[in-house]
C-alpha cells in the first residue's frame, strides 16, 4: 500500500468511532501527507474487516450465555433493510448478527438464531421482545428433550408490562448513531461489510463504557494487539489469510 499502515488503521478506527468517510478524509488532508480520498478509506475498511473477520471466526469466546436479542431497521440506499443482533450481557461481548432487505419474519428469526447457536456458547436464556416470530424460531433451533440442554426464551411483551429489551436496545443506538453519522448505509453489497466493522470495533477496539473493559477480553480473549488495536487485528489475521496490509 502507498500510504503508511498507521494511516490506513487511523482511517478504519475514526471511521468505525463515528467519522463519515469525507470526514476522515477531511482530518487527514488538515493532518498528514499524501491525502487519501473518502472512496479509498471506505475500500480499506471493507478491505481489513473482511481479513479481520475470517481471523475472528476462528476464535474462541468464553461468553455467559446471557443473552438479549432483537431486530432493528437500517437505513440503506434509502431502504429500511433489518439488522438482528444478540449480545452476551455477561461479558457485552456480541455474539451473533444477521442481515436482510425483507421485513421481520420467521425465516430470518430462525437464520438469526441458528447464528447464535453456533456462537461458541449454548445459551442459558436468550431474552427477547413479543415478536411473534420469536417464539417459533427459538423452539425450532434450540428445543432439546434434555433438562441439561434446555434455553430458557424470556419475552418481554411492553404491550402487558409498561417494560422494554432496553439491553440490546443500548447496542442499537449505538449502531444506529454511527449509521446515522454515515448519512445511511450506501449500497446494499458493502452495508454488511461495514456493520460487520461496527461489531469488531464494539467488541475488539474499544473500551465498554460500564465495564470499562474491551468486551473481547472479558470474554477470555486476551489477543496480542498492541495499542493499535486494528493493526494488530489484521496482524494476527495473517496467520490465516497469508496478506498483510
Amino acid at each position: 500500500m502507498r500510504n503508511h499502515e498507521d494511516k490506513i488503521t487511523e482511517a478504519i478506527d475514526l471511521y468505525f468511532s463515528n467519522l463519515s468517510s469525507r470526514k476522515v478524509r477531511n482530518h487527514f488532508r488538515r493532518h498528514k501527507p499524501k491525502n487519501a480520498s473518502h472512496v479509498t478509506v471506505l475500500d480499506w475498511c471493507r478491505r481489513y474487516v473482511l481479513k479481520v473477520q475470517k481471523y475472528i471466526d476462528t476464535l474462541q469466546p468464553k461468553l455467559s450465555g446471557q443473552f438479549y436479542a432483537d431486530e432493528t431497521e437500517i437505513d440503506c440506499e434509502r431502504r429500511n433493510d433489518i439488522f438482528w443482533c444478540a449480545i452476551d450481557w455477561g461479558t457485552r461481548y456480541i455474539s451473533a448478527i444477521h442481515y436482510n432487505t425483507t421485513t421481520q419474519d420467521l425465516e430470518n428469526a430462525v437464520e438469526f438464531m441458528q447464528k447464535l447457536k453456533r456462537s461458541k456458547k449454548l445459551p442459558k436464556y436468550i431474552t427477547t421482545d413479543a415478536g411473534v416470530f420469536y417464539p417459533t424460531a427459538v423452539k425450532n433451533v434450540f428445543y432439546s428433550r434434555y433438562k441439561e440442554h434446555k434455553v430458557e426464551h424470556i419475552i418481554i411483551n411492553h404491550s402487558k408490562t409498561g417494560k422494554y429489551n432496553v439491553r440490546i436496545e443500548t447496542v442499537f443506538s449505538k449502531i444506529k448513531d454511527r449509521t446515522t453519522d454515515f448519512r445511511g448505509l450506501k449500497a446494499l453489497w458493502s452495508a454488511p461489510i461495514l456493520i460487520q466493522g461496527i461489531i469488531i470495533q464494539h467488541n475488539f477496539i474499544e473500551a465498554h463504557t460500564t465495564t470499562n473493559q474491551i468486551p473481547s477480553e472479558l470474554a477470555g480473549l486476551k489477543l496480542k494487539v498492541g495499542t493499535n488495536r486494528w493493526l494488530g487485528l489484521i496482524k494476527l489475521s495473517t496467520q490465516i489469510n497469508n496478506t498483510y496490509l
